[in-house]
């Protein structure tokens, strides 16, 4: 990195930092600023930001911020809450997920001859999950109903995990690693292996780093300044493990912040408070190199076909399969549209659009600008709207009362 680049990306970092609480109450939120400062100062801009970050690179990055994102997020999860309303994150998971890759698809089969069918649902994988960071001005929102909070934590922290089997059977029938009729198989072969390995590795290594800290904090061995680091380190450890054994490692950091939580309990957000700023690191430097080094590259690829699929994503793909599934829950009709509009599209995307870029397909291009396209309009719709949607329902809320 040059010293420019480590100029300009400390002086991003420290004047969001100074009025990040005000940011916060308005339409800009951070990610919408890296982005569009990335794509201002980048190469395909004033040419001030040099970010020559190739392909694994921008994927270690995002997934690394989403990591300590989801591992800091479900530690700090109200697990009393979740048991009450389980019904409502239980068929956000297991019903609307399959229904979003399914309603992508034949969204998808209308807008691009060019595609095939399983690059079609490779690309409504790749969009399926939601962003746990671009999620967070909501649920950290004491005005959002606690429970809706939850829901939303647990669906962002489980859903990554829960499409990366999906995603590479659909990769393997996409480059004909696989045979249509092997599928079966495949699935669950992959889904034992990524979600088993990862709920173990997280669990496990999750409870012996605490038990260590533990130890270490009753003994008084460990000093104020090293006292940031155990949490990132494990956050970032269960992750990294999850992935060598060739598991998820999103679904070893959530599940292992989940028993993180219940471990730390008091000491809880002073450990956290380091992960989570770290984390907020890691995602600027996501959206930064985003916007400086993907959207310039491939923003004259973009056609109507692409922009239409994009804002289908978000609205159409996602919000019926919610309206449909949270049917007969406590959520209401507000509360249905509210949790259907947020799902927003972000760190995971980049990673698995990575992946797929990295595949060289046919048709790869299309896949990766239609996925830049939605991921861009997500941090623009989804961060404009936040406090004018959680106003709209706490007010509704109100009235109700």
């Amino acid at each position: 990195m040059s010293y420019a680049n480590l100029t300009i990306l400390t002086l991003l970092a420290f004047f969001y930092s100074v009025v990040s609480r005000r940011a916060a109450r308005t339409p800009f939120s951070g990610a919408l600023v890296f982005t569009f400062s990335g794509l201002v100062l980048g190469g395909y801009g004033l040419g001030l930001l040099d970010l020559a970050i190739d392909s694994d690179g921008l994927r270690i990055l995002a997934a690394s911020a989403l990591a300590l994102v989801l591992f800091s997020d479900a530690a700090e999860a109200d697990l009393s809450v979740v048991r009450e309303v389980i019904a409502i994150p239980r068929r956000l998971l297991l019903l609307v997920l399959p229904l979003k890759i399914l309603m992508g698809y034949l969204c998808g089969l209308l807008l691009f001859d060019s595609l095939n069918h399983f690059e079609l649902l490779l690309m409504a994988s790749v969009l399926a999950p939601t962003d746990a960071a671009l999620g967070k001005p909501v649920v950290s929102n004491p005005k959002v109903p606690s429970y809706i909070r939850e829901s939303l934590n647990f669906e962002s922290g489980l859903n990554d995990g829960l499409c990366v089997p999906i995603l590479f059977i659909f990769i393997a029938l996409a480059t004909g690693a696989a045979a249509p009729d092997k599928t079966p198989e495949l699935a669950l072969e992959l889904t034992l292996g990524e979600l088993g390995t990862g709920l173990v590795v997280g669990l496990a290594m999750t409870a012996i780093m605490a038990l260590i800290l533990r130890t270490a904090s009753d003994h008084d061995w460990i000093t104020e300044t090293w006292m940031q680091l155990p949490v990132v380190t494990m956050a970032l450890g269960t992750f990294g493990f999850a992935q060598w054994l060739d598991g998820s490692g999103f679904i070893a950091a959530f599940c292992g912040g989940v028993l993180f939580g219940w471990f730390a309990k008091t000491e809880k957000p002073q450990l956290i408070r380091a992960a989570e700023g770290v984390g907020d690191t890691l995602t600027m430097l996501t959206w930064v190199v985003f916007g400086a080094a993907v959207l310039g590259k491939v923003y004259d690829q973009v056609t109507w076909q692409v922009v239409l699929y994009a804002i289908l994503s978000l609205t159409l793909v996602r919000i019926v399969p919610v309206f449909l599934c949270l049917a007969g829950t406590r959520a209401d009709w507000r509360e249905r549209l509210f949790i259907g509009w947020f799902g927003p599209r972000g760190l995971a995307s980049i990673v698995f659009g990575v992946i797929v870029l990295n595949l060289g397909l046919p048709e790869g291009d299309t896949i990766v600008v239609t996925c830049a396209c939605t991921i861009l309009l997500s941090v623009i719709a989804h961060g404009v709207t936040a406090n004018a949607m959680i106003g709209w329902l706490d007010r509704a809320q109100g009235a109700g009362k």
